[in-house]
């Protein structure tokens, strides 16, 4: 919406396509005569950091109130986990083996999505990091149910392109990991996390810290596949160890199903939690 207070003055993209019509001289060729905020050299200088990081936080932040997106589900979750179909020329047994989350994850997105269409696709949008594996089917399910879903993606070495269930108007892309993080959050209405690597866990930890910080409210936090997580991670060993407290293991509850995990989240709201 055009804010009337400012209509007065000249919008900066009249200006920015006035100043691309300039005569070609010496001056005008010259990266100083550049608009600042149209010169790309400028803006990835060392010194800009502070409003790179501000564009990163208000660029998805100002899309998504257009939207009129209140409210979303995580899902977080490996790459590598591959669909069924696909699972022979998985690189590992265990990785086959877990590809039966990639169909979970779909239905359960599936689920949600319907869910978020009852209220115009304001609440409970699917949010995933927009890639491949889990990612994928995440952003799969919704489209099944012919909803919208968000992809957060961010630029890596070998990273390939956004999953092609991504919304394309919900569809970012990231420099910070850190606002990256924030946005998965700022929204979250419940956390479910799937199988995963490094950057699963860094996610699903730093997710915790928060709630159990009481910098974020809690909300349902779900892990997908019980056997994979209690073997990767001995949650009793740390509360044993008193490096968190026994009240600590009840932040988060193991799940199976699609269907659990959405009946969790529908008691949760319905008992009234924040």
């Amino acid at each position: 919406m055009k804010d009337d207070r400012n209509s007065q003055f000249r919008d900066a993209h009249s200006d920015r396509s006035t100043a691309e019509q300039v005569p070609d001289t010496p001056q005008t060729r010259a990266p100083a005569y550049r608009l600042a905020f149209a010169d790309s050299d400028f803006l990835c200088r060392d010194e800009l950091r502070p409003v790179r990081l501000q564009l990163e936080l208000l660029k998805p932040e100002m899309i998504l109130n257009e939207r009129g997106i209140e409210s979303t589900v995580v899902l977080f979750g490996g790459a590598r986990i591959p669909e069924p179909s696909k699972k022979d020329s998985a690189r590992t047994e265990t990785l086959s083996d877990l590809s039966r989350y990639y169909d979970e994850a779909r239905e359960f997105s599936r689920m949600i999505t319907v869910k978020s269409m009852a209220s115009y696709g304001r609440e409970y949008v699917v949010a995933t990091g927009g890639g491949p594996g889990v990612m994928e089917a995440g952003n799969r399910g919704a489209d099944d149910a012919g909803g919208s879903s968000i992809g957060l993606n961010i630029v890596l070495p070998h990273e390939q392109a956004p999953n092609e269930y991504v919304t394309p108007g919900l569809c970012f892309n990231f420099h910070y990991f850190g606002i990256r993080k924030m946005h998965f959050l700022m929204r979250a209405k419940a956390i479910c996390v799937f199988p995963g690597g490094f950057g699963t866990l860094d996610e699903m930890f730093e997710a915790l810290t928060l709630i159990q910080t009481d910098r974020m409210n809690k909300v349902p936090f779900l892990l997908f596949g019980g056997e994979f997580w209690r073997k990767i991670i001995n949650w009793e060993a740390l509360a044993d160890a008193g490096t968190i407290s026994p009240e600590d293991l009840e932040l988060f509850r193991f799940v199976e199903t699609a269907q659990e995990a959405a009946q969790i989240i529908d008691d949760w709201y319905a008992d009234g939690a924040a």
